[in-house]
């Protein structure tokens, strides 16, 4: 068997792992690996969208089925990233061929993993923000023309990249939506990314066609993985893998942008760093001000 092959497979299980124990998006993690594993930048991204679809379909279900998503929601989210994932694949066609189509790819990847990154990071935050106001609306109005413009951002990463519907647009809607409830968000974003990403994966076929040697290690990698990943969730230290993941997300692009691995790890430590001293000083802030709260209603209560 082809030493690629088995490399493949053994990345997916291991990546599919890691999204089934912290349900961050594969795309991020995929891609670029397969990248380092000397896959062709376009044909990477095309099987990892093909791969993605069939995860996020069987994801989507599962939601639909509970009845979590919002699927007006996902409706005007759909109007904007289904042609926009639609184009990509044609945008990268228009660029050429050759190396300017291998580098221009790679620096939309380099782009969207370090955009992914900050996001994550700021989800850590909004999460903390909505955690403590506890405001949850079961339905909150929809508004059309920001959540369609969120998708049409979503949907040209996602059609560049494979990079984004897991990332950018669930940080998004925490801003735009942030009464829906989290079991509501989640399925919300698994239900509008299956037509995203099979409109990425479509026109990513059409143009570049399916790598049968890269999508079958892609999928009988990932499906163990997922299915080990989300047995052992609730034993793993979860902050710790996300920060890593970031980490990894941020040195990753940085370096797909032309930046020395040593530097680019330099900058990714540096980061983290600051961004751990940023986040402590936040929960304190929230506690004390929680605290604080607290205070002035007992103070108020009647006696």
């Amino acid at each position: 068997m082809d030493t690629t092959v088995v490399l493949i497979a053994l990345s997916a299980l291991l990546i599919g792992t890691v999204v089934g124990m912290t349900g961050m998006g594969g795309g991020a993690l995929m891609t670029p690996a397969l990248i380092f594993l000397r896959v062709d930048p376009t044909v990477a991204i095309a099987n990892d969208l093909v791969a993605a679809a069939i995860y996020k379909s069987v994801g989507a279900g599962v939601h639909w089925r509970e009845g979590s998503p919002n699927l007006r929601l996902a409706m005007w989210l759909g109007v904007g990233s289904v042609p926009c994932a639609f184009a990509g694949a044609f945008v990268i066609r228009a660029v050429g061929g050759g190396e300017d189509q291998e580098q221009f790819v790679k620096y939309a990847i380099g782009v969207a993993l370090l955009i992914a990154a900050s996001t994550y990071a700021l989800r850590m935050f909004v999460t903390l923000r909505e955690r403590r106001s506890a405001r949850h609306d079961e339905d909150p109005p929809i508004r059309p023309l920001p959540t369609v413009a969120v998708g049409a951002v979503g949907g040209a990463l996602v059609g560049l990249t494979s990079v984004g519907s897991g990332s950018v647009i669930m940080v998004t809607l925490l801003l735009l939506y942030p009464g829906l409830q989290a079991v509501r968000l989640v399925g919300t974003d698994l239900v509008q990314a299956v037509p995203l990403v099979l409109a990425a994966a479509v026109s990513h076929v059409l143009v570049t066609g399916v790598d049968w040697s890269v999508l079958l290690p892609l999928v009988i990698g990932a499906t163990p993985g997922i299915y080990v990943g989300s047995k052992i969730a609730n034993r793993m230290p979860q902050k710790v893998i996300r920060r890593g993941i970031v980490l990894l997300l941020f040195i990753t692009g940085l370096n797909l942008l032309g930046v020395d691995p040593v530097l680019a790890l330099g900058i990714g430590v540096a980061a983290l760093i600051a961004g751990t001293f940023a986040w402590r000083a936040l929960r304190r802030r929230y506690a004390r001000s929680g605290r604080d709260s607290a205070e002035i209603n007992v103070a108020n209560s009647p006696r």
